[in-house]
């Protein structure tokens, strides 16, 4: 029996792993979960699944869920806080780490989960955002092994040589190909983009996602973290990663090879498709996602992206070109930018520019270990901070908070 942990198990990549393990009850357990806030999506989770452990961030959340699963005798193991999240990373019992915590609160367990050497899932992008050099370091120290879950990471996986080694003259690929969807505003007239509101920002013509990440998707800024996930992933020089706008969300990645090959791996729009690949890799199992019909799909389509449109990718490459402490202030300058927004405060069309700002002034300096990506991250969302006291908002409506 395979053991797996997943961090974020109330959110949609948790939900979707837990909905292809049930389906493989003779390969697969819950050995250990965790959530943020949704006590009562974990409670069920828990009732469900039987896990050893559980794990939330606050104290008395736990509490309540210490004592609601005990009075339904339930044998599972409550704990709280960070420890707790990294109890969650190196159970004993889990020989497979889902990580699917949204934002900066999911590195720390990330790099637990890789100095114990397990078999990480990686869906959490600002473990490599962040730390790169630092995330894949612990991966090497560790004897961890690292799997994509993101569609477009876990595409280019499939795409590129069984056992690629980090080399890709040596494996014959001139490029990597990230598709984007373009998300809801593709075609939205750039006048209106002031008046974008949270919920439409959220509402994906293709995918189901959580907020922030769909959030990202709209400002395409979740495309340039992705940028920056290849290259650490991949070893892939920023100049062989390109941006390609696909709004079918039909072919999830490609790689291009030096004969003129290239390799698309294609499949519905679907997360536990790559969650199902990662999970019993280097075999296949059934994943419960529909099959894909590309007579009805009819038409694939692609297009360069507007930089006009989505500054945000622009803004990626850039902090990728600088190393060090860029791409962690872009990090979160974005999370500040994109929570703002959500709870009203800051119109869609100045994230950008409040990223920018936040770029623009953090000083370039080396990053050794996790007290500099923190230290560095901290500085960045105090500079948002000052940001967005210095300039006057466009006040848009806060959507009803959902998602895990």
């Amino acid at each position: 029996m395979h053991g797996v942990a997943i961090l974020g198990s109330t959110g949609s990549i948790g939900r979707n792993t837990l909905d292809v393990l049930a389906r493989h009850p003779e390969r697969f357990r819950a050995v250990a979960l965790s959530a943020q806030r949704q006590i009562d999506v974990l409670y069920d989770q828990c009732i469900t699944h039987r896990p050893d452990l559980a794990a939330v961030v606050d104290e008395a959340a736990a509490a309540r869920l210490r004592e609601r699963l005990a009075q339904a005798g339930s044998a599972t193991r409550v704990l709280a806080g960070a420890a707790g999240l990294e109890a969650v990373a190196t159970a004993e019992g889990a020989q497979s780490v889902m990580a699917a915590i949204v934002g900066a609160a999911g590195l720390r367990p990330a790099l637990a989960a890789a100095t114990a050497g397990k078999r990480i899932l990686l869906a959490n992008k600002e473990a490599l955002v962040m730390a790169g050099a630092v995330f894949m370091d612990a991966v090497r120290r560790g004897g961890a092994t690292l799997l994509p879950i993101d569609s477009e990471h876990n595409a280019v996986f499939q795409a590129l040589p069984r056992g690629y080694a980090g080399n890709l003259g040596a494996a014959g690929v001139r490029r990597i190909l990230l598709t984007a969807s373009g998300g809801p505003f593709r075609t939205l007239p750039l006048e209106r983009f002031a008046a974008v509101t949270p919920d439409q920002a959220c509402a994906h013509p293709n995918w189901v996602m959580g907020r922030k990440i769909s959030v990202d998707s709209a400002t395409m800024m979740n495309k340039g973290l992705e940028v920056i996930e290849a290259h650490w992933l991949f070893n892939a020089p920023p100049s062989a990663i390109e941006v390609v706008i696909h709004p079918q969300s039909v072919v999830h990645s490609m790689v291009e090879y030096v004969d003129g090959s290239v390799i698309a791996q294609l499949g519905n729009p679907d997360m536990r498709t790559p969650i199902a690949h990662a999970l019993a890799f280097p075999e296949r199992i059934e994943s419960g996602s529909t099959r894909l019909e590309l007579a009805a799909v009819a038409a694939l389509s692609f297009e360069a992206p507007d930089p006009e449109r989505f500054p945000c990718v622009g803004l990626a490459y850039r902090a990728l070109e600088q190393g060090g402490a860029a791409p962690v202030a872009l990090n979160a300058a974005n999370e500040v930018a994109v929570a703002r927004f959500l709870d009203g405060g800051l119109g869609f069309d100045r994230i950008p520019a409040l990223v920018e700002a936040v770029l623009a002034r953090t000083p370039s300096a080396a990053v050794h270990d996790l007290d500099d990506v923190l230290e560095v991250d901290a500085g960045a969302r105090r500079a948002a901070a000052a940001w967005l006291d210095k300039n006057s908002a466009v006040r848009v409506a806060p959507a009803a908070r959902a998602g895990g």
